[in-house]
Formats: C-alpha cells, structure tokens, sequence
C-alpha cells in the first residue's frame, strides 16, 4: 500500500444551540450550548481522518485556536510514523517545552490535544479498513503499550503488566464477540434528568424509555435540597423499584454538604452518586465514599490526566471509573485508565452525551468489555438522544444498548451540511 501523508488539517469552531431547550443543563452548567473544536486530517490519499473535543459553547474558540497550533507539526508526516508508536506520538502532541506550560497535560491544551489524537485514530482506523473497536481489538498486547504513554503511572501500572494482563485477558475473546454482537453493550440514560426539565416533561421521558427497555436512569441534582429529594421521588416512582437510578450534582458541593446529600438521596435506592465535589479533591472523594456506603461513588469526565484516575484508584476514592473520550487526551490516554481501572478491579462506565461523545465511547467500552474486563457486570455507558443526526455514523440503540458500529473509523464525522450551517459565527444557525 502508499505511504499515506498528512497533508493539512482543517479546524472548525461548531456550536449547537441547546440551551434554547434546557438540553444538557445541570445544577453547575445551567446554560450551555453543545459545542466542538472539530478538526479533519486531509492526506495525499484521499482519506481523511476525523475528531473533535466537546465545549458547552463560550471559550471553543481557544480550544480550536490550540488545536491548531497543536497540529502544525503532524502536516507532512506519514501516517505509519505516528501508528506505530501512538504513545510516543501523544506524549509529543502534549510535550511542547514552550506550549505545555500552558497545561500542562489538562484544561485547554489537553481538551485540543485529545481532538489532534482521536483525529489520527479514526484516520488510521479508516486505513485498515475496520471501525476503532475492532482495531483496537485486534491489535496485539505489545502494541496496544505502545499506544500508551507511561509516564508518571509505572507505580500502578507497568508496560510489562499491562501486556501480562492484555495476554491474559485474550482467552474467550471470540465468545465474547459473539455475545457483544448479538446482544450490544449495555447503557443508561441521562435524556429525561436534565436540570431544567419540569415535572411533566421528566414523567413523559421516563415513560417513553421505560417503553424502549431503558432500565437504567440518571437524574441531575444539586439545586434546593427539598427539590432534589421531591424529583428523585418522582424519577423513583416513575421507574419502579427494580430499575436502577443514578444521580449527579456536577462537582456542586463541597465534602460535608456531599455526604449529607448523598445519605438524604439515598431514600431513593440510589446506584451511584456522581460527581459529588470538586473533581480535583481525591481525598475528599474518598472520605465521601467512606461515609455514605452502601451508596458507590462514580466520579472522571473531569479528571485532566491519567494521574489524577490513578490518585483515585489508589486512594480507593471511588467505586466507577467515567473515563471520557475528550476530557483525557484521546484513545491512547484512554487505554492507560482502562487498563488501571481494571487493575484496580474498578468497573469502567463512560461519560458521554454532548456531541459526539456517545458515538466515541461505544468503541471505548466495546475494546474494554472484548480484551480487558471481560465481563458487563456493573457496567454501563452513558447515553443522551441529541445531535446523533448531524453525524454520518451514528450511535445504534436497541433497547437500552449500544449495538457495536461497523464503519471504519471512530465514528466521528460530521456532515457538511452541519459543518457549514452550525460554524460559529459565520453558520446560518447562528447568523
């Protein structure tokens, strides 16, 4: 085959205008407007790779200006450079000596690096010709290491072990396939639990996926502590008892104010609270997990890097593991978490909704459930029912479960008529 060549890379600042219907709100982002810094990778072979990173509206400017500075040093690389060794490559992308004291290795900086690298993924899984999952499948245990970046983590998880534990892992690999295949992964939903719902609009989305086979659920609190209560009830009521029902406060309280919301909400028979604090406080997640057992603690979508995952997972801080597909720098930062969450005997459970994050993390939690968990006990990932249209690839939902994609690539890209019209600020939805 040619030697494939990146030849340019085209950023896009795209805004979807959800906060016009409350879509997406919680107790924290009561306002926000869906967003991406989207980037295509164009190569003398006509392929073109596809990522982006998601933003809830002001400031994905500075995500996309980032992400182009981050990509000026790929155009006029080969394509096999930068595959055969992924984690050497992300390391470059976030090791710039001047640019990553910006970061380094979270906010901005890692947002437009994670969007630079998923970009090159869903490239080099359209090469091969398989969607992300099975590439990632079907790569050998020495070379999904290389895809990953080591550093600051070898005190939990060595290059050396993470292969031991991928060799390991392989037995049963087809069976699994088959049962995944045929049955999907398994999700939940966050649709009917936004903030700015009323009573009414929350009833009739329960029912609605109750009648699809939804059978787990998530609700957004951390407003008046009365308030919470009274639609936790209401969710609870809604769903029956044998449902699980899930609720997330967004980092909206500190340490003493989460435990105490947390033993109050516990009436309902929750599965897990999520984010209950600051997503920076590893002690003070695990002092809240201490104290409101059997209540489980779920918390990631803002962990920056895999250094604050692994200070979770060692400080036993939490019982889920919400890696997501943009907080962290792409796949390969991915691995490394799944990898160590499965070390640590953690259940993986992404964070997604947004643009895009769903149709990522289902190739994410298919390579886990296929090569590394080996088991959907406890496990879910996060579905939300908005903007799956603008995509050419999109998530497939059969009864509250994601059914594995078949398309090559990361199933990222956007139409061009979604790309033209929703660009800020030049799109016609926005002028």
């Amino acid at each position: 085959m040619k030697e494939i060549r990146i030849t340019n890379v085209r950023v896009i600042d795209l805004r979807f205008p959800t906060s016009r219907e409350q879509i997406g709100s919680d107790a924290v982002n009561k306002d926000p407007d869906y967003s991406a810094a989207y980037c295509i990778l164009e190569t003398d072979a006509g392929i073109s790779g596809h990522g982006l990173t998601f933003t809830l509206g002001r400031g994905t400017e500075l995500c996309a200006e980032a992400l182009r500075y981050l990509a000026q040093p790929i155009v006029g690389r080969t394509l096999s450079s930068i595959t055969e060794k992924m984690g050497a490559f992300s390391a470059e992308v976030v090791g710039d000596t001047q640019f990553r004291w910006l970061g380094p290795e979270k906010g901005v900086i890692h947002l437009a690096a994670a969007a630079l690298i998923n970009a090159v993924w869903d490239l080099y899984a359209r090469v091969e010709g398989k969607p992300l999952w099975r590439l990632l499948a079907e790569l050998s245990p020495t070379q999904i290491a290389d895809a990953i970046d080591f550093r600051y983590i070898t005190d939990v998880l060595t290059r050396e072990e993470a292969i031991a534990l991928l060799t390991e892992r392989r037995a049963g690999y087809e069976e699994r396939l088959k049962h995944l295949a045929a049955t999907g992964y398994p999700a939940y939903t966050t649709s009917p639990g936004w903030f700015g719902f009323s009573d009414e609009k929350i009833i009739r989305l329960c029912n609605e996926a109750l009648a699809d086979g939804w059978t787990h659920f998530k609700l957004k609190v951390g407003g008046d502590p009365a308030d919470d209560l009274r639609r936790a009830r209401l969710v609870r009521k809604c769903i029956g008892p044998d449902n699980k029902l899930m609720v997330d406060a967004n980092q909206k309280w500190d340490v003493n104010e989460a435990i105490e919301r947390t033993r109050s909400l516990s009436e309902v028979d929750l599965w897990w609270m999520e984010e209950p604090t600051s997503p920076d406080d590893i002690l003070g997640h695990a002092r809240i997990r201490r104290e409101v057992r059997p209540v489980r603690i779920a918390t990631g979508e803002h962990c920056h890097n895999r250094v604050m995952f692994k200070q979770l997972l060692q400080a036993e801080a939490i019982d889920v593991c919400q890696i997501d597909s943009c907080r962290l720098a792409g796949v390969s930062e991915n691995l490394a978490v799944i990898l160590m969450a499965a070390k640590f005997g953690v259940p993986v459970c992404p964070h997604a909704g947004g643009v895009g994050l769903c149709e990522y993390v289902q190739h994410l939690s298919a390579f886990d459930y296929l090569c590394v968990s080996t088991t959907m006990e406890n496990r879910v990932t996060e579905f939300v029912d908005h903007l799956h249209e603008h995509f050419v690839d999109p998530v497939r939902i059969e009864r509250g479960r994601y059914m594995l994609p078949q398309q090559p690539g990361y199933s990222i890209e956007i139409k061009p008529e979604t790309l033209r019209d929703y660009s800020y600020p030049d799109g016609k939805v926005w002028k």
